[in-house]
């Protein structure tokens, strides 16, 4: 069966992170997603605002994808420390016209690198900073903890939306990977937008993409857009009818068809999936988002 692969430090897996960089990142989220959203709010020695008008989508995709490199360090953490069962990617894209921006997104000691192993990820974080936020003390009330938050990606927001380059330029990425783990368990990759494409049509790219393979199975393809609109997510749709807009339906074309352990998975956590549900989401807040990608870190098969 495919996607079916045990996962280890022999023949470990990859996660690839396209981050839309673009200008429009800036854009504050939906006011009515704070409460759900549950992030931290005060962090010494930095601001970060979170007013009626929210924190902006570039600040909410860096802490999300920030929260899930740490769990994934969590999940491959044993009793001799963490072990690489996967090697993981974050690449971020903006910039003008003139100059496309598509390019390593950590910061620190890992700042140009394109895939890295878990380990060494959960060993350099750029900076550890200090995060409080209100938490239920069992009595009624709320009270603030302060926890430690690595932080690896930071908020960029800048110019247009080169997808086609980033899909281009995780498939040169990955090739070279699969090359060297031909048995491994596919790599997944996680575009992660709130914008149409701005130098060209990116169904090619796409599907380009799409054909690299190891010997377990396809690469799968996430696409998760972030929405400034108010209303009520849409996960894993089998069908292009409840999309709002031709750009919606653009994405859900371009994702791959959930695989079945994906679908476990879901309906695990209530999801209404079929057969025909693909990687796609819709207008997801911030608490979606990363249950969206935790769906893509917790193979059964981990060993």
């Amino acid at each position: 069966m495919p996607y079916s692969a045990d996962i280890s430090r022999v023949n470990p897996s990859c996660f690839l992170f396209l981050i839309d960089q673009s200008g429009s990142m800036c854009d504050v989220l939906d006011p009515t997603n704070i409460q759900s959203m549950n992030e931290p709010v005060v962090v010494d020695g930095r601001t970060y605002t979170h007013t009626a008008s929210g924190r902006t989508k570039a600040q909410g995709v860096a802490d999300a994808i920030n929260r899930l490199l740490q769990n994934i360090a969590i999940k491959c953490t044993k009793s001799d420390g963490v072990r690489d069962y996967f090697h993981v990617g974050v690449i971020g894209y903006g910039g003008d016209n003139t100059d496309n921006r598509v390019e390593s997104a950590f910061s620190g000691e890992l700042i140009g690198r394109e895939v890295v192993p878990i380990r060494e990820i959960a060993n350099s974080p750029a900076r550890i900073e200090r995060r409080t936020k209100r938490e239920h003390d069992g009595a009624g009330g709320l009270v603030n903890q302060t926890a430690k938050f690595p932080v690896w990606i930071d908020p960029v927001a800048d110019g247009g939306t080169p997808m086609c380059r980033a899909l281009t330029t995780a498939k040169t990425i990955l090739a070279n990977w699969i090359d060297r783990h031909i048995s491994s368990f596919p790599p997944i990759v996680i575009n992660i937008t709130d914008g149409e494409a701005t130098d060209g049509d990116p169904r090619f790219a796409a599907e380009s993409l799409k054909s690299l393979a190891t010997n377990d199975g396809r690469i799968l393809l996430f696409n998760i857009h972030i929405s400034c609109s108010a209303g009520t997510p849409i996960e894993f749709p089998d069908n292009e009818s409840t999309l709002p807009d031709q750009f919606a339906k653009q994405l859900f074309q371009l994702s791959s068809l959930l695989p079945p352990y994906m679908q476990s998975v879901a309906r695990q956590q209530g999801s209404p999936v079929s057969d025909a549900s693909r990687c796609f989401a819709f207008n997801a807040d911030m608490v979606s988002v990363i249950r969206f990608l935790e769906l893509g870190t917790t193979p059964s098969n981990l060993r």
